[in-house]
């Protein structure tokens, strides 16, 4: 049984806010935000600190201002019907799944992402007005505020190679993969010395994929396939190197990298495919990490790495409705991975010289390997404070060789559930995650040990910071007088049952997931986890 506060006080209510008609400006700015499901914020040009402005407290802000693209919800004006707590969602990206959630536990919905009294904030698009009000273990907030670290090709790139310098310095073996192990040779567009190199490397035959750093669902990316595409992409870089247009800052041209494309994936049926993991970052004081099996999305046509139709090569859901074959096939583009294991195991095991169940073994903790590595070199650029948090969606391909690849890793992932996989997976993958952040917050609220975790289910630990390092003193101590959480605390549920209405939508979908670590793990074994993925 773990307590969930209340807010206390008066009921809060604002009435509507008029809309202020968007500018052109604002219109073509939205790109430097972070826009939609599985979203990060806009990569600098000059730095791999990919850092979200944040004003203090005591600054005030202009009421008017939103968050760019943000729609507003349905029900916005009104009051909330009980005391409290409450929760604030922003957008269509998973929201009905977290309403079920909230309101089995009787919290309350607000419309107004100027109310400071929210027990919890889940905004899918990033801005500062976000984080204005943020209380420390008062209130949960969902993204990091500068989590474009990890979620950004750029600052994902920089914390790698930062972190290879600093181990090649060191002169020391250590058990960190090598970059080019797992992460195509990559170059920054937007650093003239590194454009340089690219284009000498860059040969005939040769394939490269090129990025916008802070894009998802495939927007502004294309491929170089022949020298002529090289060859006027580097004229048109040039062109504007040399003659740069005179813009204001939110419609300056978006930082990009390109890198080598992987040009012999192994197949599925003829179909090129990749592999959507989960890793939670469930606190950051101090950081504990769990991994989340996902689903694999495969094309809706064979692959043929000729091919100018980017449906062929991005096998994204929001890439794949482009093509016409997408709604005959949409239920065939998504796997389990248990359908995948079946597969490998039944048409590669024995050819390939595969162990059995190899993507539940080798494949999965070379995934998880790769997730702990990447969080560890962002780690120390990440913001710290009690009641952050953070669902991360991490994209995996898989060569004809079964080596593992990293392709990027996306803040706010698709959540929408609009075919049979998704139906079973996406909602345990949420009620999880917030269970998970939930317990650990409240009991390091309360002091207590985290191990084990009640409503730890089938989420993996990777990483536990305490455990990591024994020895370092914890931040949230030396504060914890301030720390009550006071904004989740009307009465008492049990955080890991929901209400009838909320458990029948997960009483065939829980079922479906195979639960790969259900034990409770003891202060032990979370130092065993941490070892074993190095």
């Amino acid at each position: 049984m773990v307590t969930v506060p209340s807010a206390g006080g008066a009921e809060m209510a604002f009435g509507p806010t008029k809309n202020k008609k968007k500018t052109k400006a604002m219109r073509q700015g939205r790109n430097n935000q972070a826009a939609g499901p599985s979203s990060a914020d806009r990569a600098t040009a000059t730095s791999s600190d990919v850092k979200l402005d944040k004003a203090r407290p005591s600054e005030k802000r202009p009421q008017s201002k939103r968050c760019p693209q943000e729609k507003q919800p349905e029900g916005r004006g009104k009051a909330p019907k009980g005391p409290g707590p409450y929760f604030y969602i922003s957008g269509s990206n998973g929201a009905e799944l977290l309403s079920i959630y909230c309101q089995s536990r009787g919290w309350q919905r607000i419309y107004d992402n100027r109310r400071e009294d929210y027990a919890l904030k889940w905004c899918e698009i990033k801005c500062p007005e976000n984080y204005y009000h943020f209380k420390e273990g008062e209130q949960l907030l969902y993204q990091i505020p500068n989590n474009g670290v990890l979620t950004t090709k750029i600052g994902l790139l920089c914390c790698l190679r930062e972190q290879e310098r600093v181990m090649k310095k060191m002169s020391r073996s250590n058990k960190l993969l090598k970059m080019k192990e797992f992460f195509p040779e990559s170059f920054r567009l937007d650093i003239r010395e590194e454009r340089k190199a690219f284009f000498e490397l860059s040969k005939e035959g040769q394939i490269w994929i090129c990025k916008p750093s802070g894009s998802n669902q495939g927007q502004g990316i294309f491929l170089l396939k022949t020298p002529a595409a090289l060859h006027n992409f580097q004229a048109r870089l040039h062109r504007r190197e040399e003659n740069p247009p005179n813009t204001v800052p939110h419609k300056a041209p978006r930082a990009r990298i390109v890198q080598r494309y992987i040009q012999q994936p192994l197949l599925l049926e003829g179909k090129k495919f990749d592999v959507r993991s989960y890793l939670l970052i469930a606190c950051t004081a101090p950081f504990l990490l769990f991994y989340a099996q996902g689903y694999l999305r495969l094309s809706c046509v064979n692959y043929d790495a000729t091919s100018d139709d980017l449906t062929v090569h991005l096998t994204n859901q929001s890439m794949q409705k482009k093509n016409p074959l997408y709604r005959q096939l949409k239920e065939e583009t998504v796997w389990r991975m248990e359908h995948f294991n079946s597969y490998i195991n039944e048409k590669f095991r024995k050819t390939n010289g595969l162990p059995k169940d190899w993507v539940f073994t080798v494949l999965t903790k070379r995934m998880q390997q790769i997730m702990v590595q990447c969080f560890l070199a962002a780690k120390h650029k990440l913001d710290c404070k009690l009641g952050y948090f953070d669902l991360i969606g991490c994209d995996f391909l898989i060569d004809e060789n079964f080596k593992v690849w990293l392709l990027e890793m996306n803040a706010n992932p698709a959540l929408h559930t609009n075919c049979r996989v998704l139906k079973d997976i996406i909602p345990p993958v949420v009620y999880e995650s917030l269970d998970l952040v939930l317990e650990v917050f409240n009991k390091r609220l309360k002091g207590q040990n985290v191990f084990p975790l009640e409503t730890l289910s089938h989420f993996v630990l990777l990483y536990h910071e305490d455990a990591a390092n024994p020895g370092q003193k914890e931040p949230w101590k030396l504060r914890s007088g301030l720390w009550t959480g006071r904004y989740l605390r009307p009465h008492e549920v049990n955080i890991s049952h929901f209400s009838q209405s909320s458990a029948k939508v997960l009483k065939n979908s829980s079922k479906k997931l195979p639960c790969s670590r259900k034990k409770r793990l003891s202060s032990c074994s979370e130092r065993t986890a941490v070892k074993k993925l190095s």
